[in-house]
């Protein structure tokens, strides 16, 4: 039985598994983060191998399965796909590999076929499209610098920075303030500002700032409702303009999100965006993905075998009887 090597590479953790040409999960493991933008590409390569040898054991070789699908975090742009596909095939973790972004994973987990929309907004934001013929619509998704806003992490950005303008006089009042500095057991904002400055609190630790800002627009309060306000309007947006680029804007078609932003499924900001898609967008289905991204990632890896419904819908059942 031919097989798939399925991997989902993200920022904080790596996930694998090796999957059967029948949908069977045959074994699954979880590595370190994949971070080809500050360790090179071969480093976050190499933590495939070794997750996958951790998965099998250790006198496990190469090649370990006849189809590689990597999605995978920092692959942005098909000229970092192709490089990282090389480091793959020069390693021999299978016979063929494709590589991709994240992001058609997600698509691939939460649509019922190949085709549709994804918005993922987790650490950062992204999104793309699949046509029902095969034509993509994707975004360079580096940042700032290509117009990106949004995500855990830009979201914690913002809510401590109206926090510090609040504080210092600056800045409107909010009651992002007070939530700030409770959460991190701070005497001021700005101790918390100091301490991401020296290092002694993760920079990551923003993200945990989510929740806070949701909390406090839940309450009413007019900055952090205006900052839940435009990550929905961002996440339409990004939908949007990928659906227009594929002249789908007017068919049926699903729009998958994922992301803990957005399966948190927070009512505040999910309303704010069914809002925004029943205006713009409303031939469009919202759908929130209910499995992890590995799950597309091995899709994604069937799919290129061949096989079946049948495949997938074991693949599914089988992954949800691990959750």
């Amino acid at each position: 039985m031919r097989t798939v090597l399925a991997v989902d590479g993200g920022n904080s953790k790596t996930d694998v598994a090796l999957v059967g040409e029948d949908g069977s999960v045959l074994a699954t493991g979880r590595g370190a983060a994949f971070q080809p933008q500050s360790t090179g590409a071969g480093a976050a390569v190499d933590v495939i191998g070794e997750t996958v040898r951790r998965m099998l054991g250790p006198e496990a070789a190469a090649p370990y399965a006849d189809h590689v699908a990597a999605y995978v975090a920092g692959a942005d742009l098909p000229v970092e796909e192709e490089t990282l596909r090389d480091e793959i095939l020069d390693r021999r973790y299978g016979r063929e590999a494709v590589v991709g972004n994240d992001t058609f994973a997600l698509l691939r987990s939460g649509a019922s076929g190949p085709s549709g929309i994804a918005v993922v907004c987790g650490a950062g934001i992204n999104a793309v499209g699949v046509s029902p013929t095969g034509e993509v619509a994707r975004f360079p998704a580096l940042g700032k610098i290509t117009g990106d806003w949004g995500g855990g992490m830009g979201l914690g950005e913002e809510a401590l920075w109206h926090a510090v303008r609040a504080e210092d006089g600056r800045g409107q009042a909010t009651a992002l303030e007070a939530a700030v500095r409770e959460h991190f057991g701070a005497r001021t904002v700005e101790e918390v500002s100091l301490g991401l400055h020296f290092g002694d609190l993760p920079y990551a630790r923003l993200h945990e700032l989510v929740p806070v800002l949701m909390s406090a627009a839940a309450a009413g309060d007019e900055v952090a409702r205006s900052l839940v306000a435009r990550m929905a309007e961002e996440v339409t947006v990004l939908a949007v303009v990928a659906l227009r680029r594929l002249d789908l804007l007017g068919s049926p078609i699903e729009v998958v999100l994922g992301g803990g932003v957005l399966t948190a499924r927070d009512p505040l900001l999910t309303g704010m965006i069914e809002e925004r898609f029943a205006e713009r967008a409303p031939q469009a289905k919202l759908v929130v993905a209910d499995v992890p991204p590995i799950v597309g990632a091995a899709l994604l890896g069937l799919d290129a075998l061949g096989a079946g419904g049948e495949a997938e819908a074991r693949l599914r059942a089988g992954f949800r009887t691990m959750a």
